[in-house]
């Protein structure tokens, strides 16, 4: 699991029966073979929109995925 805080809450990427899926606020926002695609998607505003309408884009969401956090509660 890797996980990235921002102002408006955290995100995360984990893994489902072999798909990489980003989750914020209890929402899944899109599934992708890996990682790197799914980040990358979130960092570029490219996934679904969460329900409370944040903007994915706007967040400053790094697009490596070395600059997330292995460490998640």
């Amino acid at each position: 699991m890797w996980c990235y805080e921002t102002e408006v809450g955290t995100f995360y990427i984990v893994e489902k029966n072999g798909r990489f899926h980003i989750i914020y606020d209890d929402e899944d926002l899109g599934s992708y073979a890996t990682p790197w695609q799914a980040e990358d998607d979130l960092a570029g505003g490219h996934t679904y929109s969460p329900s409370s309408g944040v903007e994915t884009d706007l967040l400053d969401i790094p697009e490596d995925i070395r600059e997330w956090s292995r460490h998640c509660s």
